[in-house]
């Protein structure tokens, strides 16, 4: 049977808030404060592109499959942790010293109208994270195709090493991760897929 997935007006503000606000973090971490507008402006797109597309697929997926499996699913975005990631790249800045680059947008909530299995949890929590790896091979292409643009390529690099990242960090054993639900499920399945992402990004 088909999944049915139905993005509402309000859920689809909160993507696009935590997205815009990724980017911003994104672009003032690595750009500083006194950005140029022609600046700005591009890196706005390009972490949009290359980290807002992770952030948002790897939520879709765990939203797909949340209704694949009986579940009510919902992404809700997270005010003071969109405010706190603004806070730890822009005030260190003004006195002169490294922004923090913290990311805690927020999450899908699934609402289970029935008992969900340890396994569907898991298979679930592991959708996301799976989402971001097939992005980055995406990305790994892109770079090989556009290697002679160098913007593209650079973008591309960009979401080459984010996705890995937003995989491996969003797989770590600690609760309320994904690797936590994943481990409940069967440790072998987590190991394997930490492991592979362990040497992938170190």
């Amino acid at each position: 049977m088909a999944v049915q997935m139905h993005v509402g007006r309000d859920e689809a503000i909160h993507i696009s808030l935590s997205t815009l606000v990724i980017a911003l973090a994104f672009t003032f971490y690595a750009n500083g404060l006194n950005i140029e507008p022609s600046t700005f402006l591009f890196s706005m797109a390009a972490y949009t592109i290359a980290v807002g597309s992770g952030f948002i697929l790897h939520e879709l997926a765990h939203k797909y499959y949340g209704i694949k499996y009986g579940a009510k699913a919902r992404f809700q975005s997270w005010p003071l942790g969109l405010a706190v990631a603004l806070a730890l790249v822009i005030i260190p800045q003004i006195f002169g010293w490294r922004g923090i680059l913290f990311i805690a947008p927020g999450a899908v909530y699934i609402y289970a109208m029935r008992h969900i299995s340890p396994k569907e949890n898991g298979i679930i929590s592991l959708a996301g994270p799976v989402t971001n790896v097939v992005l980055a091979g995406v990305f790994l292409v892109m770079a090989f195709v556009f290697s002679s643009n160098s913007i593209i390529a650079g973008v591309a690099k960009i979401g080459i090493t984010v996705n890995l990242l937003l995989a491996w960090f969003n797989l770590l054993p600690i609760f309320p991760l994904d690797g936590s639900k994943v481990i409940a499920w069967d440790w072998r399945v987590w190991l394997a897929v930490f492991g592979i992402l362990t040497l992938l990004v170190f």
